[in-house]
């Protein structure tokens, strides 16, 4: 796959972790499908743009909301048309400056290209946590705190 459609894909998801970090759920609902799903860390499962915007919404009006910190791994085409996106991300606390290793994450994005534009068919947020591997936690957790120097 040519670099340019990979960079696109990965745009995709910049502005999905950028829309996050600056509490706009409308910027995040924009960059779904019209039957987009969205899993979220708790496992909440949201479909359609309707309910993805109401569930994130909700959030950011009742919860002071962390800031992610990510890192591309991988993206995979299944089709021209079709990518899926492998990414670990961290959490930095409100009023904080390092991450909290207890809500490492792994996101995997469904993209899809229809009528020349990337959207989220499937964003899925799956805890880190490792258990019983502490190791694991402190080696994601070092990984994602060299982007924040």
């Amino acid at each position: 796959m040519e670099n340019s459609q990979i960079n696109e894909v990965q745009e995709l998801y910049q502005q999905l972790i950028n829309a996050w970090n600056n509490r706009t759920a409308s910027g995040m609902t924009d960059l779904f499908t019209k039957d987009g799903e969205s899993i979220g860390f708790d496992g909440s499962q949201s479909i359609g743009r309707d309910e993805i915007f109401a569930h994130l919404q909700s959030v950011f009006e009742h919860h002071q909301t962390a800031k992610f910190v990510s890192k591309v791994k991988n993206v995979r085409f299944l089709a021209p048309d079709i990518a899926i996106l492998r990414a670990i991300a961290g959490m930095v606390p409100h009023g904080q400056s390092d991450l909290n290793p207890d809500v490492n994450t792994h996101h995997t994005l469904v993209a899809v290209k229809t009528e020349g534009i990337w959207r989220i068919q499937l964003f899925q947020n799956t805890p880190a946590q490792f258990h019983g591997r502490p190791e694991l936690v402190e080696q994601m957790t070092e990984e994602l705190r060299q982007l924040l120097k």
